[in-house]
């Protein structure tokens, strides 16, 4: 039975991944495709222990406290249990899986933490670590939905009322943000990915038409 097609929603802090996803999922579902819809870190999960340890501050209040390599060790056991308790049987069955980052996130926020000169070195240790070592799907499309990184700051406001002390290490760093908005930038350029433009003069793009945007770049899966 052939397997299943992974979809991954990715981008910065505040881009509206959990939105698209879920309007992706229903549509995915309502044209009569099985369709399952994950979400990472999954902070309820025992798995995510440590990416909740790391995102506190626990072993340090600066993102590049924890090296690249360990961080995305945290993140990666969180996605190997979420895939062999909740999805792998659907997805050997033929299922979409739709997520809400993936180890594209760790590419991401990882990567930035490096010299530019190491990116590209990472992303292929990452990709062999989580994808052949650890045997966790490849995804078959990303999706990333690109905010500048002055409307990724206002959106972090809007969402925490302003209270900066509610922000995990990586929210609260203007300085993480922006260099992983150029990590995400060449993560897209050097895999792939479809990168969506939801930036507008007043803030974002309206949801309707980032929705549309992006149903028309995974047409296939709706055939």
């Amino acid at each position: 039975m052939p397997k299943g097609k992974l979809i991954v929603i990715e981008g910065l802090d505040g881009s509206g991944k959990a939105t698209q996803c879920e309007l992706l999922f229903n549509r995915l579902r309502e044209s009569g495709k099985r369709v399952l819809k994950v979400s990472f870190p999954r902070y309820d999960n025992d798995s995510s222990a440590l990416v909740r340890m790391y995102l506190k501050g626990e072993f340090g209040d600066d993102p590049h406290d924890v090296n690249a390599y360990a961080a995305s060790a945290f993140f990666a056991v969180d996605r190997y249990a979420s895939y062999m308790t909740d999805w792998k049987e659907a997805y050997n069955e033929g299922a979409i899986i739709l997520t809400d980052r993936y180890t594209t996130s760790n590419a991401v926020y990882q990567t930035s933490k490096m010299p530019k000169g190491e990116w590209k070195d990472f992303v292929e240790w990452l990709y062999d670590f989580e994808f052949s070592k650890l045997g966790i799907p490849a995804p078959d499309k990303v999706i990333m939905l690109d905010v500048s990184e002055k409307i990724t700051q206002e959106l972090m406001k809007k969402r925490y009322n302003g209270d900066m002390s509610k922000m995990d290490i990586d929210e609260k760093d203007p300085q993480y943000q922006q260099d992983s908005r150029r990590a995400a930038l060449f993560c897209a350029d050097l895999n792939d990915w479809i990168v969506i433009d939801c930036s507008a003069d007043d803030g974002l793009r309206k949801i309707e038409d980032i929705h549309k945007e992006i149903t028309e770049k995974l047409g296939e899966l709706f055939e």
